[in-house]
């Protein structure tokens, strides 16, 4: 990836987030750009904070203190998506990083995007579909997720070619930009899909999404100009053309 100067604010709601994957997601972000903003909602006096509070100084995270006003509710969203809109309207910041599952903060996501700017979502699978669609890009932090495929007991996440949504939104992609024999540039594909949703490759096990496409029988694959490009055709639909030719 080329070098970015993308300023990023990353606002974390510790009471719905996994403190074991601030590494993770640090190193993640680190991928983008820099971060510029770094804060942690909770009501820090609770013991199941304690996690995160190890974190803080390692991670330069600024703490914000927010009580408990009513039992059973907190103020944590509220505070955070407060935040979140004065930094977007006041602040140089161009990427918005929310680390949380809770679906509460999707009118914040889509209010970000509404702005131009992009939102990196991370939290874990209990997290809403919508909430999870809502972002630019959403990581699971589920502990199988940042796993290799061979490291989950040499076996496939998942039977990927069962998964409908996944193989329409790939055939999508490859009829959107492919060539006159079918061929799609794997480049290409990657940013029609990033287009239009919060698709990550790493969600089903995969480091790369050449990884993913590589393991499914419903695509195949070539490399061109020196072995430097990956070329992906749809098999059902190339078969399809040549029965009408």
């Amino acid at each position: 990836m080329q070098e970015s100067k993308e300023r990023i604010a990353l606002f974390i709601d510790a009471d719905n987030a996994p403190a074991a994957k601030i590494d993770e997601i640090i190193s993640d972000l680190a991928r983008y750009g820099a971060i510029t903003i770094k804060r942690a909602y909770a009501n820090w006096k609770k013991s199941n904070i304690k996690p995160w509070e190890d974190c803080l100084h390692t991670h330069a995270i600024q703490p914000i203190q927010q009580f408990d006003l009513v039992k059973g509710k907190n103020a944590t969203d509220i505070a955070l998506t407060i935040d979140a809109m004065d930094v977007m309207y006041t602040k140089n910041v161009d990427i918005f990083a929310i680390v949380s599952s809770d679906c509460d903060f999707t009118p914040l996501v889509t209010r970000i995007l509404s702005e131009g700017k992009t939102v990196l979502g991370y939290g874990e699978r209990k997290a809403s579909e919508v909430y999870v669609n809502s972002c630019s890009k959403f990581l699971f932090l589920d502990p199988a997720v940042t796993e290799t495929v061979s490291e989950i007991n040499g076996d496939k996440p998942r039977n990927l070619n069962a998964d409908t949504k996944l193989v329409n939104t790939l055939r999508d992609a490859i009829e959107s930009s492919e060539d006159s024999d079918g061929w799609a540039y794997l480049g290409h594909v990657g940013t029609y899909i990033s287009n239009i949703s919060s698709f990550d490759s790493r969600n089903y096990g995969y480091k790369k999404l050449s990884d993913l496409i590589k393991d499914m029988s419903l695509f195949e694959t070539k490399y061109k100009s020196n072995n430097s490009q990956l070329f992906i055709r749809d098999i059902k639909r190339n078969k399809k053309v040549v029965c009408v030719s």
